[in-house]
């Protein structure tokens, strides 16, 4: 059987819940967004493939600087 205190923490169980099911509405915005600020800033994600693809087409003479410049504008 429970003594008195169990009882007291019952509701503990309902916030839990919702702070879980809060934290993972959370998460599932950032995914859906693309991620956090600090991602694009570090060149994570997919912008930040096509830029590092775009610099090593530079480097390797690929591209000359004007088609470079445009397409880094592109970007963003």
């Amino acid at each position: 059987m429970m003594g008195a205190g169990g009882m007291g923490l019952f509701w503990v169980w309902p916030l839990l819940i919702v702070v879980g099911l809060g934290l993972l509405a959370y998460l599932g915005y950032q995914r859906a967004q693309g991620g956090t600020r600090g991602d694009e800033q570090s060149g994570n994600g997919a912008g930040g493939e096509a830029r590092r693809i775009l610099d090593e087409r530079f480097a390797r003479g690929e591209i000359d600087e004007e088609e470079y410049r445009r397409r880094r504008t592109m970007l963003g």
